[in-house]
């Protein structure tokens, strides 16, 4: 997850892109009476906008194969089969989920602190943690913390008997070979019905080119590449 500091940076980025591409009341009064070659500035700027969306990404049909992993993966969370879902996450994403997890326990300030941070590991120490693979820690976390919640079973079977989930649309990005797919997802509790909206991102697996895998964090962290020239590119060049 983003840091306070850079959620708030983030936002304030976001809100200036937002006033700087949304044209205010005033201008578009203006354009509105203004002489005719000044108004079709912004059905110009719409016009590349556009063309701009329709370069970088490509609608894919609502059957696409990452589609159906997308129902396969949200299947395997509500009916909490954690090795499948763990096969279905780049593996770079669960060893810096098993970092940061450990880093934490790591710096409990006492060892009953630390003993209470391992209930639901089957651990004895952050050491058998490490040891773990990063899909082995990430069936062991979340069953740890499906433990704390204590969800009455009675929930859980109605979670699994009701799931929906509904594919709203799927695009790739051709140059990053990214594949984006939207759904709407609905289940019942014992009092509730519950409807989500989730972004789900692949890309290629590694191992399979003809594979995809989930990159959870797309869409929750920046992407953060080093321009050519730059102290981090050369520190990458140097490695």
């Amino acid at each position: 997850m983003l840091a306070p500091k850079s959620i708030s940076r983030f936002t304030r980025i976001s809100h200036a892109l937002n006033r700087h591409l949304t044209p205010s009341p005033r201008r578009i009064r203006n354009a509105a009476f203004a002489p005719p070659l000044m108004r079709p500035s912004f059905a110009l700027f719409a016009c590349l906008l556009a063309t701009v969306s329709i370069l970088r990404a490509e609608v894919l049909p609502l059957d696409h194969e990452c589609a159906g992993l997308v129902k396969k993966y949200l299947t395997a969370v509500v009916e909490q089969d954690w090795k499948t879902a763990a096969d279905m996450i780049v593996t770079d994403s669960l060893e810096r989920r098993q970092r940061e997890t450990v880093s934490i326990i790591k710096s409990a300030p006492t060892m009953t602190d630390e003993a209470s941070m391992l209930q639901g590991y089957n651990a004895k120490d952050y050491k058998e943690l490490e040891k773990m693979s990063p899909q082995e820690f990430y069936v062991a976390d979340r069953n740890a913390w499906h433990q704390k919640l204590k969800i009455a079973s009675e929930t859980t079977l109605r979670k699994k008997e009701t799931l929906k989930i509904e594919v709203l649309s799927a695009a790739a990005e051709k140059e990053k070979g990214y594949v984006h797919v939207v759904v709407r997802t609905s289940q019942e509790t014992l009092t509730d019905k519950i409807e989500e909206l989730f972004l789900i991102s692949f890309i290629p697996n590694p191992k399979n080119p003809k594979g995809w895998l989930i990159s959870p964090e797309m869409k929750d962290r920046p992407v953060i590449t080093p321009l050519p020239g730059s102290e981090g590119a050369k520190k990458g060049d140097a490695k």
